[in-house]
């Protein structure tokens, strides 16, 4: 049985009780032997936190890591990316909590995004808590020990998280550095393809289907077969899209480490900017992704992603994309939008972006591949001239 009051009983239970033994003094420990991230963010938040992991194993390398993350994510860490385990977590979930309990005791935590996860790093025995300042309401970070407030610069968030540990930035990501996870065969589409990622989290990231067709139409032609993707709810969305069937889907029939299969053997992905986008950095597949309501400045490529295969499509400066809160905190540089389909009939922000923007940084990002000597061109592709080659407008 489902139930958030359940399993937060003994979060909020054992977390006092371990307030009151250690209320003589905490203390933060110089060189952590045990280090643990408390999260439950959706698949592309969950994949951001990447380049703390990657920091904090470039600085504690013998150090036992652990992130907690929602039960169908858990799975990507299969093989430790980083050295990292993972554990299932779901605060709905009392099993998962209490599964937790018997490998209790950490030097370090760290709360990412949502601090009322630092109850749980308490109730974990956790000796020292960090987490950005600035949530709400207050008592979701009584537990931490260290509030750590949000660069006065623009950054990508993930490189953000990274700030939350001292010391120099990790070393650009590399594909090898996340193992593919064990995964259910299904049988894949006949190389080079493309993947279409036409469904989103909100029905405000959600393109024209006449675009998705028209990016189709003009891939097909230039020698990659089309594959639509999408999630389990999702399905409705590739038909709207793609009436007639003219193009394979595999909407709805994929678990993650299946889909992290598509993905990784695709020559290309294009996707608004969700999960799957993120998922197609870690495998280090050429992507373009389109912002609409989001920030390709928060969630973009930022320092630790440098070097990957990857070109934003946003309408700069767009006139509705001007709220600045991450995670319920006020940063003065950010702009986005984090509106309900109630409070906005129809993303313009998405409708403003056109076809040939995006044809435009599909061949920057596929040329960035072609030139590198990472791939070979595929099949019927021609890349552009060597020095022609066009970002998108950002």
């Amino acid at each position: 049985m489902r139930s958030r009051a359940r399993a937060r009983l003994p979060i909020i239970s054992r977390a006092l009780l371990h307030l009151a033994l250690s209320a003589t003094g905490r203390r933060k420990v110089s060189d952590p032997r045990r280090i643990l991230i408390t999260h439950h963010l959706l698949l592309g938040d969950t994949l951001m936190l990447t380049p703390l992991l990657a920091k904090l194993r470039t600085l504690y390398p013998q150090a036992e890591i652990v992130v907690t993350a929602p039960k169908a994510i858990a799975p990507l860490y299969e093989k430790r990316p980083y050295g990292v385990i993972a554990w299932p977590f779901d605060p709905y979930d009392s099993a998962t909590v209490a599964a937790m309990f018997p490998k209790a005791g950490f030097d370090l935590a760290i709360s990412a995004a949502d601090n009322r996860h630092s109850w749980l790093a308490l109730a974990l025995g956790s000796r020292w808590i960090v987490a950005h300042a600035g949530d709400r309401p207050g008592y979701k970070s009584w537990p931490v020990d260290e509030l750590i407030p949000y660069p006065e610069k623009p950054a990508a968030w993930g490189d953000l998280v990274a700030m939350l540990v001292d010391g120099p930035p990790p070393p650009p990501y590399e594909p090898r550095d996340w193992p593919a996870p064990a995964w259910t065969p299904f049988e894949l589409p006949r190389p080079p393809y493309a993947v279409l990622h036409v469904g989103a989290s909100t029905p405000l990231k959600l393109w024209e289907p006449y675009k998705w067709q028209a990016v189709a139409k003009q891939l097909a032609n230039r020698g990659l077969s089309v594959i639509w993707s999408g999630g389990k709810g999702e399905i409705q969305i590739v038909a709207e899209v793609d009436p007639t069937g003219k193009y394979p889907s595999y909407a709805g029939q994929l678990d993650l480490p299946q889909l992290w299969q598509l993905i990784q053997n695709a020559a290309l992905l294009v996707a608004p900017d969700t999960g799957v986008a993120h998922l197609g950095r870690v495998t280090g597949t050429p992507a373009v992704v389109l912002f609409g309501p989001g920030s390709d400045v928060l969630f973009g490529s930022g320092d630790f992603w440098r070097n990957s295969p990857f070109r934003a499509v946003t309408v700069r400066d767009f006139h509705c994309r001007d709220q600045r809160t991450v995670f319920k905190r006020e940063i003065h540089w950010v702009r986005t939008c984090e509106r309900s389909s109630a409070e906005c009939a129809a993303p313009a922000c998405m409708h403003a972006i056109e076809v040939d923007v995006v044809l435009s940084a599909i061949d920057a990002v596929m040329y960035q591949r072609v030139a590198s000597h990472d791939i070979a061109p595929s099949g019927g592709w021609a890349p552009l001239p060597e020095g022609n080659a066009q970002a998108a407008p950002t």
